[in-house]
């Protein structure tokens, strides 16, 4: 189709979307303690969209001027035969970006694959650099497997690797300098995430663990001169970025509550089952499923749905540490 003539997604608010995370499965092999509950019920199969329906779904937002996505979970790596989606995606003209966020834990045996596929910038879970703590707050998780993953993803020489760090305090807020100079070694960057009250847990109290990005910043400052880049852009997502003298790995920082950046939005999400998700931390979604698998399907009508549902993409989140979560759908659930 012609581009020109397309429609662009633009929300009620005057912001563009043109960045898609596209989940492609619930399923991980780890059990993080902030994304997930330990004893977690997925989505039925046959409920989750088939490779074919997500790629329909990948080339109507393309065709809608989008011009990034990343591909998400859950862990996307372990969806069956997703290089062959990882393939079409990439060779796609119109797209400017493929992206994946992973746990690394399958990066040692698909980073040169998935690079070749396409793959232009990976983000990389990592959240201690002690065995035994990563164990614990993975549940499953092979620290030795995942830095493996890790190396062999700079070696694959994509064009951006990032590791993302959420801290818990009183459980890896000893660790934010070790892990920024693991990241200064490889020459990556490094993003902090503030903990976001998705889902219902009982393995810490978020009130009590949080820690703010202001905090992070203050312990990294006190050995590392950091020149703030500006505010978030596209590109990157919504960190905040600051370079550190000369160095190429930039430390970024993630912060839902302590620095709301809504106003800057530019992306949606969509969910393993087909949910269209306006907002991560509010309710306002369409289902796509229903679309696809409709019996008069046509991808003008997918393309329709998805002009159509730009106008109830909320102004902004109201994320909350005081309160029981609004949201009671899990990360893993959200794609990211």
């Amino acid at each position: 189709m012609n581009r020109t003539d397309t429609p662009q997604l633009i929300d009620r608010f005057g912001r563009r979307v043109d960045y898609v995370r596209l989940s492609v499965t619930d399923r991980c092999d780890f059990r993080c303690v902030y994304c997930m509950a330990e004893d977690m019920s997925f989505v039925p199969k046959p409920e989750v969209l088939s490779l074919e329906e997500l790629y329909e779904v990948a080339r109507a937002f393309v065709d809608l001027g989008v011009s990034k996505i990343r591909l998400t979970g859950g862990e996307p790596l372990v969806r069956n035969n997703i290089m062959s989606l990882v393939r079409r995606l990439g060779a796609l003209d119109e797209l400017r970006q493929l992206a994946l966020t992973t746990n690394g834990s399958q990066l040692q045996r698909l980073a040169g694959g998935l690079r070749e596929a396409g793959v232009k910038r990976v983000n990389v879970s990592l959240d201690s650099l002690q065995a035994r703590k990563f164990r614990s707050l993975t549940r499953h998780g092979n620290l030795e497997q995942v830095i493996a993953g890790i190396d062999a993803a700079v070696a694959a020489g994509f064009e951006g690797l990032r590791i993302n760090a959420v801290i818990l305090k009183g459980r890896n807020d000893d660790e934010v300098t070790d892990l920024v100079d693991f990241a200064l070694q490889r020459g990556i960057d490094i993003a902090f995430i503030e903990e976001m009250p998705l889902g219902l847990i009982d393995e810490h109290d978020r009130a009590l663990s949080f820690c703010s990005s202001e905090t992070l910043r203050e312990i990294i400052g006190a050995r590392l001169p950091l020149r703030a880049l500006g505010d978030p852009d596209g590109n990157a997502g919504p960190a905040r970025f600051y370079a550190v003298g000369e160095h190429p790995t930039r430390i970024g920082f993630i912060s839902p509550h302590s620095h709301n950046f809504c106003h800057l939005c530019n992306r949606v999400r969509v969910t393993a089952e087909g949910r269209l998700l306006l907002c991560l931390g509010n309710e306002h979604s369409v289902d796509l499923r229903a679309v696809l698998r409709a019996p008069d399907y046509t991808p003008a009508r997918l393309r329709q749905t998805i002009v159509d549902a730009m106008s109830i993409k909320p102004e902004r989140h109201y994320f909350d540490l005081q309160d029981e979560p609004q949201i009671v759908r899990f990360m893993n659930a959200t794609g990211g």
